[in-house]
């Protein structure tokens, strides 16, 4: 998935108020039904000039001149009036040769089920399924949007995910505070028996390590817990998986940042998502914080049980000169 660096200029302006340097228009795209509403919403919350269901044909109308007064985000999708992906992608296109504009092209996904669930629960029409079946409708928009998909800056599963954070996530990535324009990095744990995170664009298998869930004791606690930690600690390949793993990130972090890269998801997975993947991703993201990266960590699938230990947590942002404990085992 391609993405476009999204420098932050909130500080750009001087005292006499003139227009920053750079202004940022958000294009907010994706599947009927994933949280497009909510998603605008939270941007509006965060400073943003919120508009829906725009028209193409209206667009540069809206941002003539190469400047606003405020940071844009605009919904288009199949609602509107003369859209068609292969017209928005070259609108995009179009806007990002402009050097005073950064366009972020936005796209919220969801699982079909939970988006059948959705429209069910709210007893609203699909707009591709009026005169057809909802999953029909549903397989066309995915098949007309998958180019959108392919080609957007930042992509949101919306499917495990509450209105907090989705708020969250919108904060930490398009927020306008000054000082976040470096790469945020997203530390997602995740049991491979509810499918893979969709926003991930690394994912890391760590079944092969000893599994907890088969240690009676064990198996009502979580990676959290120091019984689990020190049960998989002693499998004789964990070293040597840690060393591999970070030496590979050093490297990706690296190529990503020199590129601009503005977010990146790392996701960590194992049988259920409640053992080795929460410990993994907890001590992964300790070790990204030690070197003084942006970094979140969520644990998708933990509060699946139901007891609550799954609510999804920021880790601060630290300095560069921050250190950590033996985060190796």
């Amino acid at each position: 998935m391609s993405e476009q660096p999204l420098a932050v200029r909130a500080d750009a302006a001087d005292s006499e108020g003139a227009a920053p340097e750079h202004q940022r228009l958000v294009v907010l795209t994706g599947m009927s039904g994933a949280g497009k509403s909510s998603a605008l919403a939270a941007l509006e919350d965060l400073g943003y000039e919120a508009v829906d269901n725009l028209p193409l044909a209206l667009l540069d109308g809206l941002i003539a001149g190469g400047t606003l007064d405020r940071p844009l985000a605009v919904v288009i999708d199949v609602r509107t009036r003369d859209f068609t992906v292969e017209r928005l992608l070259d609108t995009i296109d179009r806007l990002r040769e402009r050097p005073a504009l950064d366009v972020t092209l936005l796209f919220l996904d969801c699982d079909d089920d939970v988006l059948r669930r959705r429209f069910t629960e709210t007893r609203r029409r699909h707009p591709l399924a009026l005169d057809r079946p909802l999953s029909d409708g549903l397989a066309l928009e995915r098949a007309r949007m998958e180019p959108l998909r392919a080609r957007a800056d930042v992509m949101v599963d919306t499917a495990h995910w509450t209105l907090g954070d989705l708020k969250r996530r919108l904060e930490d990535q398009l927020g306008l505070a000054p000082g976040t324009d470096t790469t945020l990095i997203a530390v997602v744990s995740f049991g491979f028996r509810h499918g893979l995170p969709r926003e991930a664009d690394l994912v890391f298998d760590v079944r092969f390590l000893r599994n907890p869930h088969y240690v009676t004791e064990l198996r009502p606690l979580c990676g959290r817990d120091a019984p689990v930690a020190a049960y998989v600690d002693t499998d004789p390949d964990l070293d040597r998986f840690w060393s591999a793993l970070t030496g590979l990130l050093e490297v990706v972090l690296r190529r990503q940042q020199g590129e601009g890269k503005s977010y990146l998801t790392l996701a960590i997975g194992c049988t259920g998502g409640r053992h080795r993947s929460v410990l993994l991703a907890e001590r992964l993201g300790a070790w990204l914080q030690g070197r003084g990266e942006r970094v979140t960590v969520r644990h998708r699938d933990l509060d699946r049980s139901g007891d609550g230990r799954g609510q999804r947590e920021t880790m601060p942002s630290t300095s560069a000169s921050a250190t950590g404990g033996d985060t190796g085992r």
